[in-house]
């Protein structure tokens, strides 16, 4: 092969012809045979003349038995392109083999080889040298496995992290990450913020023992020290800083990154006072409230309610109202709150369901209701926000008793109207809509509109006036 023949990126033998000498044609074919696992001794057009298989594996799938075989036959669709263009270079004078990665159709699978043909003398006819890459491509496809297996775990830790991240910032009792080398805090969730009374980020980097006390803030080291050998220690009673009050402190070892890492935990004591003085205003709330609020046990009977509910129900005291069964109100008995009640049980809270409350002087409103389920003993107990819609429907909605201006509006009838009333509804939403469209099309001409609809001008006017589509003029008699 001349220098300037030569693949680019190569380097040839400079002196091959002096050095080499003449060889035989029984050694050329054994060199030949022995660089690659196979060799084919090709025609001009591709045939095969001559296989040389030193590779068992591929003997095996039947490598030797394709003497007198075009070479494109024994590959895959894909790989028919390459075998052309292998033997359109091979063929030019001149040319600089490259080696090409084909896919043989073989005996037990496809067999991945790769080639590089070159011309073979003066008489046109071309030498194939392959080597078997299934090894190759079986490294590959488990380096492809080794990517995609740390990619789903870098995933699952991405996932794990987050999880951490929201229930680290969630929680309500405060907590804080410290570094056992330093005793230096290192993280801190939104809750010791709020009790350390500091801006967020203040806390990293300080030393934990400035958030108590400073007669007590040796007391703290020493609790740390203590905390590192032992997993079970019981919480210590130290002073916080700024006379923010007695509290609890426990903490716990544990590593991460090859690091030592503290995670206390801060139970502020008084708390109880505090969640009593909470569970008053909170309650001082929900009796002032605008919108009606009812508690019902299990047995569906009230517990407690706010003054807007007796408003609401027309009730003159609480008393009357403890104990008595909620759909003596709420809905039609037996039906709406048994609806209502089973969504609750099964999604724990519904919103926005409409229907009515029935008031002891005979009223009966149009009302949404939203409702959570809670634990409560043994059992469970169901909380309701009522509100009044009566005066929204009034100023521009509908009420029960109106024609549904839309078919959402007619499907929320469900429940709160007899499939008969909401049959009726139904057509009467159907012609008033058929009506709405004729004027349109006409242009508001009635007799026109009469015309098509296929009913008289007499008949369409007393339908105008049922549905509150236009005032009947003297005109149109």
């Amino acid at each position: 092969m001349n220098m300037h023949n030569a693949p680019s990126g190569t380097t040839p033998f400079a002196s091959g012809d002096s050095m080499t000498g003449a060889l035989s044609a029984g050694a050329a074919a054994n060199m030949l045979a022995s660089v690659g696992d196979v060799a084919f001794i090709l025609s001009p057009e591709g045939d095969v003349l001559d296989i040389s298989v030193s590779d068992g594996e591929l003997a095996k799938h039947g490598f030797a038995d394709w003497v007198g075989t075009p070479l494109i036959d024994t590959v895959t669709v894909e790989s028919r392109v390459k075998i052309n263009d292998m033997l359109t270079e091979a063929a030019k004078p001149g040319g600089a083999p490259r080696w090409r990665q084909v896919n043989h159709v073989a005996a037990g699978g496809d067999v991945a080889v790769r080639y590089l043909m070159m011309a073979l003398g003066d008489g046109g006819r071309l030498i194939a040298i392959g080597r078997d890459m299934r090894a190759t491509a079986a490294l590959q496809q488990r380096l492809l496995q080794s990517q995609q297996a740390i990619e789903r775990d870098y995933i699952r830790l991405r996932q794990t992290e987050t999880r951490y991240r929201l229930l680290f910032d969630v929680v309500s009792e405060p907590v804080l990450i410290v570094d056992a080398d330093d005793r230096r805090i290192s993280e801190a969730n939104p809750a010791a913020y709020r009790l350390l009374d500091a801006m967020p980020g203040e806390l990293a980097g300080v030393p934990v023992q400035t958030i108590v006390a400073d007669g007590q803030r040796d007391d703290l080291i020493a609790y740390l020290g203590a905390a590192e050998a032992a997993d079970d220690l019981a919480p210590i009673a130290l002073r916080l800083v700024d006379s923010r009050g007695d509290a609890r402190i426990s903490a716990r070892l544990f590593r991460q990154a090859r690091k030592a890492l503290f995670i206390v935990r801060i139970d502020v004591a008084g708390g109880a006072v505090g969640g009593k003085a909470m569970d008053a205003t909170l309650g001082e709330v929900i009796e002032r409230m605008p919108d009606s609020f009812v508690l019902v046990g299990s047995d569906l009977n009230v517990l407690s309610a706010n003054a807007a509910f007796l408003e609401m129900t027309q009730m003159p005291s609480m008393d009357r109202v403890v104990g008595a069964r909620l759909d003596t109100w709420l809905g039609r008995p037996g039906i709406d709150l048994d609806l209502i009640i089973a969504q609750l049980r099964e999604h724990g809270s519904v919103r926005n369901v409409a229907t009515i409350l029935r008031g002891a002087a005979g009223s009966k409103d149009s009302i949404e209701v939203s409702g959570v389920s809670a634990p409560m003993g043994d059992g469970e107990c169901y909380g309701f926000t009522i509100r009044d819609v009566g005066r929204r429907e009034r100023n521009g909605g509908e009420s029960v008793g109106d024609v549904p201006r839309s078919v959402g509006q007619l499907t929320e009838l469900v429940g709160r109207m007899s499939l008969k009333d909401i049959v009726r509804e139904s057509t009467d939403l159907i012609e008033r809509l058929c009506i709405e469209a004729a004027l349109v099309y006409t242009s508001d001409n009635r007799a026109s509109a009469a015309e098509i609809l296929g009913v008289s001008r007499q008949s369409l006017y007393s339908k105008l006036h049922r549905h509150g589509l236009g005032n009947l003029m003297s005109s149109d008699v």
